[in-house]
């Protein structure tokens, strides 16, 4: 098992586990976890954890929790694009019986193993917002997504990040003006990444900032999102 790895889940896992929306319970025990702790709780992820399998497994690597699997579903690598959608696609339909309201049982031509795949097509936000226009799905989807952003200010444990929310124009969406919000990055001394400095370039997830960004991997983030958001985009315009 990778430590590296299983740190890195937990660095994104950690914020949606918090608030009881996925994930085992105790999640404020998630980040102050030994690795193999981490590892044994990872599984418990009905979301994330089956991508993780499905990515290691057509890469040739036996632990769903190396670090290049984890990145790529959470930000976005050379993994990503290797396996077939339909492959993907059969592989989640096992998985993921039952699981009603998204568009993913109709993906089998753009399925992909990545976080804005899930949040946009498995989880129903999306199409709930299409048909019903309700503000809070659109809310759900930005605070869902990993999202990237800039700190401008650091306040003992909270920053100021400017980034793009989500803007619902009555048919489609896309990323608003950039406006500034306030991020946690550490909570009680329980911290996912050492303090940021305004500057620094960030993935957001949540009310979280869970990870300090290299300029390739806020692009990687930033791609993947546009293409769900124009495949869902054009879903809605052929209804």
């Amino acid at each position: 098992m990778s430590d590296a790895g299983a740190r890195l889940f937990a660095r994104y896992a950690y914020p949606p586990n918090l608030l009881g929306y996925c994930g085992p319970p105790s999640g404020d025990t998630l980040i102050s976890s030994p690795a193999d702790e981490i590892a044994r709780r990872a599984q418990a992820f009905e979301g994330a954890w089956p991508y993780l399998e499905f990515l290691a497994s057509r890469a040739g690597v036996d632990d769903p929790l190396d670090e290049r699997v984890v990145e790529a579903y959470w930000i976005g690598n050379a993994l990503v694009g290797r396996p077939d959608p339909a492959d993907l696609h059969e592989f989640l339909r096992a998985r993921f019986a039952g699981q009603a309201g998204g568009t993913w049982q109709q993906a089998a031509d753009r399925a992909v193993a990545h976080h804005s795949f899930h949040v946009f097509e498995v989880y129903p936000w999306a199409a709930l917002l299409r048909r019903t226009g309700n503000p809070s799905a659109a809310s759900v989807l930005d605070r869902c997504r990993i999202r990237t952003g800039t700190v401008t200010e650091v306040s003992g444990e909270s920053a100021q990040v400017t980034c793009h929310p989500l803007r619902w124009d009555g048919a489609s969406l896309s990323p608003g003006p950039a406006t500034t919000e306030q991020a946690t990055w550490s909570a009680n001394g329980q911290s996912l990444l050492p303090s940021p400095t305004p500057g620094t370039l960030v993935a957001l997830h949540w009310h979280w900032i869970c990870d300090i960004l290299t300029e390739p991997q806020a692009a990687e983030i930033e791609a993947h999102e546009h293409r769900q958001l124009t495949r869902i985009n054009a879903l809605g315009a052929t209804r």
